[in-house]
């Protein structure tokens, strides 16, 4: 009876995890991978492709950077004013200035570089059209990197 009850329940976990890969665009009836987070309502202008990027592990003092894609979903232009950063150690760059026509791609690119050894992760906040922001994040795990590139040898003064 125990026996049956797990392999029911094991059966239905993964069932039910090949149904949480799909996200369901319910307007024409296609499925998107789960890594193709699609974030925006219909009265959101600013629709992001990605709200979140892990990096994985990176090495200390070696600078990282990814680019996010921004797409212009309203009916009027987009412009973004400014692109803030949760500390100095991360960087994001846009196109400053730039009114987006409705439909109109642009990115977002964030740097990262890493002084401090462990896990990260950093908030980037979005304003646009005014007061209206949305939030990216970056994470990712820090490995310290060696002091120098090879052990000293200490027999290389026996060499002649």
């Amino acid at each position: 009876m125990k026996l049956n009850f797990i392999v029911a329940t094991a059966f239905s976990l993964y069932s039910l995890s090949g149904y949480c890969q799909l996200q369901v665009d319910t307007t024409n009836q296609q499925s998107k991978p789960a890594s193709i987070n699609i974030l925006s309502t219909t009265n959101d202008p600013l629709m992001l492709m990605e709200d979140s990027y892990d990096f994985g592990k990176i090495p200390q003092g070696k600078p990282v950077t990814h680019i996010f894609e921004v797409i212009n979903n309203g009916t009027d232009s987009l412009k973004i004013s400014t692109v803030q950063a949760s500390c100095g150690c991360t960087t994001p760059e846009w196109e400053q200035n730039k009114a987006q026509a409705p439909g109109e791609k642009t990115t977002i690119t964030v740097g990262y570089n890493a002084a401090a050894e462990g896990p990260f992760s950093k908030f980037i906040t979005v304003t646009y059209n005014g007061s209206l922001t949305k939030q990216i994040t970056i994470k990712g795990d820090v490995w310290k990197t060696p002091v120098s590139s090879a052990p000293e040898n200490a027999d290389l003064k026996n060499l002649k």
